[in-house]
Formats: C-alpha cells, sequence, structure tokens
C-alpha cells in the first residue's frame, strides 16, 4: 500500500510540472553539428606551465632565494626591515611565520629526557610521560635504550626519582 501511494504521489507532482519551463528548442540538431565542427576545426594554443594557483587566485608565495636551510628543515630569513621570518613547507604550500622568541621558545623539544620518569625493575626500566592524550608508558630493556631514554633515565637516578622495584 505503501508503495502504491510512493508511486501515486510522484505520478503527481510529475504531471503537474509547468510545460512551458523548457520549451522544446527547433532546429537544435543544425546548431550542435555548427558548433562541433567549429570547436573541431579550431585548435587550442598551447598553455604554458603556471604555478599552481592558489584558491584566492593569487600565485604561490616563493621562498627567498637568501632564505638559509635550518637543522629543523625551516628555511630562516631576515628582511631589508630586519624581521625574521621562518618559511616551512607545507603539503599546501609555503607558510611563513613571524621568528619571535615565544616561537623559538615552544619549538625546542624536551632534549635530555626532560619529563620523563624512569623507574627500575631489575634489566629493565619503565618510563612514563605526560603526553598530548594522557600519559604513556612503556618499558624496555637496559641494554636496548635510545639516547633520549639514557639521558632520561641518567636524570631520574641523578635527582633521585628513579624507583627500584623491589619483589
Amino acid at each position: 500500500m505503501k508503495l502504491l501511494f510512493a508511486v501515486f504521489v510522484s505520478a503527481l507532482a510529475l504531471s503537474g510540472q509547468d510545460p512551458q519551463a523548457n520549451p522544446p528548442v527547433k532546429n537544435a540538431g543544425r546548431k550542435v553539428a555548427a558548433k562541433a565542427t567549429a570547436k573541431a576545426t579550431a585548435k587550442p594554443a598551447p598553455r604554458a606551465p603556471t604555478a599552481p594557483q592558489v584558491r584566492d587566485g593569487s600565485k604561490p608565495m616563493p621562498i627567498p632565494a637568501e632564505a638559509v636551510l635550518g637543522a629543523d628543515g625551516d628555511y630562516h630569513y631576515a628582511d631589508p626591515q630586519g624581521k625574521k621570518w621562518i618559511y616551512h613547507k607545507t603539503p599546501f604550500g609555503v607558510a611563513r611565520l613571524e621568528d619571535t622568541p615565544q616561537l623559538a621558545a615552544t619549538k625546542e623539544p624536551a632534549a635530555g629526557g626532560a619529563g620523563i620518569k624512569a623507574t627500575e625493575d631489575g634489566d629493565k626500566v619503565w618510563f612514563e610521560r605526560q603526553g598530548p592524550f594522557g600519559l604513556w608508558k612503556w618499558e624496555k630493556k637496559k641494554s636496548e635504550l635510545d639516547e633520549t631514554e639514557k639521558a632520561a633515565f641518567a636524570n631520574s637516578q641523578a635527582s633521585g626519582k628513579t624507583v627500584s622495584k623491589q619483589d
């Protein structure tokens, strides 16, 4: 019954369309054929390769030739006015940031295992570090520690944070 009602409503809606909304075009076949032959005979001019365009139509920002590539993969540049800029390549183009002391402080990694708590358990070491999504915990053998973990373990031992688990 529902199907019958849906078909009836659809047929009613289609029959209620205005027949004058799309009047038939006379001689449409001749016009289409003339346009097709005109397109076939006219050769498009070869296009020169262009740089990718940004959505607003402006050209992408280039990295200045005088910019120096840093160890972090960013380009550092001082303009003639004395402002320092950082150019960073992204998948969407080049991003430019003003080089400020606050920006430099936030880019410094936690060197030497800072912020990592180490707990010794025989030949294993348990690590804890606060991450962006909560507390990260992992364990490794003392022989398999990398440089950051070795530094964190040494810092924890020196500051007395290392706790030896006794069974």
